[in-house]
């Protein structure tokens, strides 16, 4: 009987001993870094946007651009249920993609939120020149709905 109670023991030390190595490959495997696949071979590393074809397409790009050029005053996702502020801006461009002119078409309904046409407007410039845009019917011209949360970061109505 003494040899079955030592052998229940030891086998008990050895599957908390397994159980233990289990865990420890587990997390070291969760703390290395995913392998990189080596670049394929005649494709090039990264493709070059398209040029925008009509001013839907147009829009989506512009709207991309300003979200890559101003992190810090954007936001992705789902705008919330009820935005801070929501300036209308209409934003001509040069032939060159510059910014020719921003005009307010209808400043945000909360006068606490007038600001944000301001950060509006410096996000637009920022983001500019907005690329190739020779295929546009000229003057390009277009209006973007600046979604505002409540900590003054936007999202262009035009990607949603």
């Amino acid at each position: 009987m003494h040899c079955i109670e030592q052998i229940g023991l030891s086998t008990r030390r050895l599957g908390v001993f397994v159980f233990a190595l289990g865990l420890a490959a587990s997390a070291a495997a969760q703390n290395q870094a995913p392998a990189k696949a080596p670049p394929a071979k005649g494709k090039p590393a990264a493709a070059a946007p398209a040029v925008p074809k009509n001013m839907d397409e147009f829009k989506k790009v512009a709207a991309r651009k300003m979200l890559a050029a101003n992190p810090d005053v954007t936001y992705g996702g789902k705008p919330q249920a009820m935005n801070f502020g929501i300036p209308i801006l209409e934003i001509e461009l040069n032939d060159d993609a510059t910014v020719k002119n921003i005009s307010v078409v209808r400043p945000p309904a909360n006068e606490a939120a007038a600001s944000t046409v301001d950060i509006a407007m410096d996000a637009i410039r920022k983001a500019a020149p907005y690329g190739d845009i020779s295929k546009l019917p000229k003057p390009v011209k277009w209006t973007e709905v600046f979604l505002f949360n409540d900590q003054k970061k936007f999202k262009p109505r035009s990607l949603e």
